[in-house]
């Protein structure tokens, strides 16, 4: 069933993205959230398994959101990243099973080597990695 959203509200100060839908639940999703879970293929990969770990996106910030025709929205983020197109139903998604995604990214970033909170500060580097692979190297 297709949800729309009754209300859009984007906090540049708190870094959450308010969003209210018509059948009464809204969620605060954080902006480091909605940026790890891009549903771009340049965090997707192509396939199950082809995941691509972002990093270092703690203070993201989301400059633009533009509104994709009655669904979606095409969040430009301050990393310049600005491919993933984030519909209705995914942000209703995003904000319904927020407590087991993060848990689902914070696993991950342990599992790569990160301990704690570690991982999230920007600048932050795959332990042991000389340089940073950036992409999966298809123009998207």
């Amino acid at each position: 069933m297709r949800m729309n959203p009754t209300a859009l509200t984007v906090h540049q100060k708190s870094r959450v993205l308010d969003i209210s839908f018509e059948d009464g639940s809204s969620f605060s999703i954080p902006f480091e959230l909605l940026r790890v879970y891009s549903p771009s293929a340049e965090v997707r990969g192509h396939g199950q398994g082809q995941e691509v770990l972002q990093l270092g996106k703690r203070d993201v910030g989301v400059t633009a959101l533009e509104p994709v025709g009655n669904y979606a929205v095409q969040p430009t983020f301050s990393d310049g990243h600005n491919t993933g197109l984030f519909s209705w139903d995914y942000l209703y998604k995003l904000g319904n099973e927020q407590a087991a995604l993060w848990a689902d990214y914070m696993a991950r970033l342990h599992a790569a080597g990160f301990e704690g909170d570690a991982g999230r500060e920007p600048g932050a580097e795959l332990p042991g990695a000389a340089t940073a692979h950036k992409g999966c190297g298809h123009k998207h």
